[in-house]
């Protein structure tokens, strides 16, 4: 908690005059498909923030059905209105796609390396890859993220939905935690991603500060 303070108390100092600026790069989940807008992780994420006490504007740069190919595609258009930090959110199309864990490496690289060279501080939020396309895919898939974020120094979160799939599969259906579709959260179920993603965003905002 003492640390989450120093951050808070970084990210409300009077030097910073304006708010600073979050891309969110994603897809659908990023989007929050199928929830009323105020539901969505971009908002709820930024209420979150809000009432941590960061000075920050997130903006909502997710695409239902994008691939990392696609967020590499958008890249610079997702930037063009300013930014300060960016938060990289891709991969799980790719894994419904069963496109070959080689090209979302490349693609997600991609992504890093123009955010190095514009000095934006990055968060690489993952998504574990399912068991049934075998476990070479797998291994190779999930290695994806921390090598990335080693690679470029960037913050990693794993697992953008560990908090939902932590639980039993008959906790999850009592909470309605997931949409009907089983694969994007509920309301209920982003306030439970937000309240994970959110520390690590105040992180990544502390990176995005003038030094």
């Amino acid at each position: 908690m003492r640390n989450l303070a120093a951050v808070t108390f970084l990210l409300v100092s009077p030097a910073v005059a304006a708010p600073l600026q979050l891309v969110a790069l994603g897809d659908s989940l990023t989007a929050g498909y199928g929830l009323p807008a105020e539901d969505g992780l971009v908002p709820q994420l930024q209420a979150w923030l809000t009432a941590a006490g960061a000075n920050v504007v997130v903006q909502n740069a997710g695409v239902s059905g994008d691939t990392t190919a696609g967020g590499l595609a958008r890249l610079d258009w997702s930037l063009a209105n300013g930014a300060d930090a960016l938060m990289v959110a891709l991969g799980g199309n790719d894994l419904l796609r069963g496109l070959p864990p080689a090209q979302s490496r490349t693609n997600l690289d991609a992504i890093l390396t123009e955010a190095d060279k514009r000095d934006l501080p990055v968060l690489l939020v993952g998504l574990p890859a399912p068991s049934n396309y075998g476990p070479e895919f797998k291994t190779e898939f999930d290695a994806i993220f921390p090598e990335l974020a080693e690679t470029h120094g960037a913050l990693m979160l794993p697992n953008l939905l560990a908090p939902i799939m932590a639980l039993p599969l008959q906790t999850r259906a009592d909470r309605a935690l997931m949409q009907s579709d089983g694969i994007h959260p509920s309301a209920a179920g982003v306030q439970l991603v937000v309240a994970e993603l959110g520390p690590k965003v105040l992180e990544l905002l502390a990176r995005a500060l003038p030094r």
